[in-house]
């Protein structure tokens, strides 16, 4: 990519051109001194990895700072003024949660550690044969949550990824278990023939999982929410999606919690209702709605934030904002 020098500002770097895999390359490293060593060798080995990349990658340092400087002001989660220190703990706490998605993908990971809340209602309209959409942030451990609905069998997930640095990571996964059945949609947007196809598995009762806390690959509408205090784009394909295939809509979040993960299922709505004329105000709402519910599980797990880049600052020609 290059840039002219007519432009009069930097735009922000979209999500989806920030490169990962070194990172992951790094992490698989460290998956195979885990297997052989245990998680103590593996930290220790984990902290000139993170180290460098914390050292290397000023965007990541000033993304992690401001979130949680304004994570720290909106809840008081941390308890202090965050500082390098806090930055490094949460680039450690992701790259451990890295290790647990390999290791919940291999079969390696204790369930045991898992606890769940407000899973009831979610659980009783699957056994009913009842599909939906899920939405889901990138926060925790969401491994977990796959692995244990392959474990009971009753829920069939598709993942809706937008960039091909997810496919490539899930490459990796399966490596570690050929058997997974997991499905994974790569699309860039999703479009009428996306859509027909989502349809028709969650008439067949399936799930259909997206990420509400990224902006599309390419341009598309978004709306604006307070999120830690200020003002995010947050996209509406999931609730467009939702409305369309009208199904119900439902929140899937994972945090750290003690030794292991707290899995929280939370339904967002029964329905998406997107009024004409207001389906802006709808749509804004129902976002208002979704960072209120993860703002409530990073008070508990702060560093649970796995968003490294200017989240906040992501520009307006991105975002196409309408407001």
């Amino acid at each position: 990519m290059s840039s002219s020098p007519q432009n009069r500002s930097k735009p922000q770097q979209h999500w989806a051109d920030i490169s990962e895999n070194t990172f992951i390359a790094g992490i698989w490293l460290l998956f195979w001194v885990h297997k052989l060593f245990g998680r103590w060798p593996f930290r220790l080995c984990l902290y000139p990895v993170i180290t460098v990349q914390w050292a290397c990658r000023p965007a990541l340092r000033h993304a992690s700072m401001q979130y949680l400087q304004r994570i720290e002001a909106a809840t008081g989660a941390l308890g202090h003024a965050p500082s390098w220190r806090d930055s490094l703990k949460h680039l450690a706490l992701f790259a451990e949660t890295m290790l647990d998605k390999l290791l919940a993908v291999s079969g390696r990971y204790q369930f045991s550690n898992v606890r769940t809340a407000g899973r009831e209602a979610f659980y009783a309209a699957a056994e009913q044969g009842l599909g939906g959409v899920i939405i889901t942030a990138h926060l925790g451990c969401l491994e977990l949550c796959r692995a244990m609905a392959e474990d009971t069998g009753k829920i069939r997930l598709n993942i809706l990824v937008h960039t091909r640095h997810a496919k490539q990571f899930n490459q990796l996964l399966k490596r570690l278990n050929p058997d997974n059945d997991l499905q994974l949609i790569e699309v860039s947007e999703v479009g009428p023939a996306t859509a027909v196809v989502l349809a028709e598995k969650i008439a067949a009762g399936e799930y259909v999982v997206i990420a509400g806390d990224r902006i599309p690959v390419f341009a598309s509408q978004t709306v604006q929410a307070d999120f830690l205090g200020h003002s995010a784009p947050f996209p509406v394909g999931p609730y467009i999606l939702a409305s369309l295939l009208k199904c119900p809509l439902y929140l899937l979040g994972c945090i750290h919690e003690g030794r292991g993960y707290h899995i929280h299922f939370e339904t967002l709505a029964s329905r998406v209702i997107l009024p004409r004329g207001q389906r802006q105000d709808a749509m804004a709402g129902y976002a208002a709605q979704y960072a209120q519910a993860i703002t409530a599980l990073l008070k508990r797990s702060p560093y649970d934030w796995f968003n490294f880049f200017a989240f906040w600052d992501q520009t307006r020609d991105q975002t196409h904002d309408k407001h």
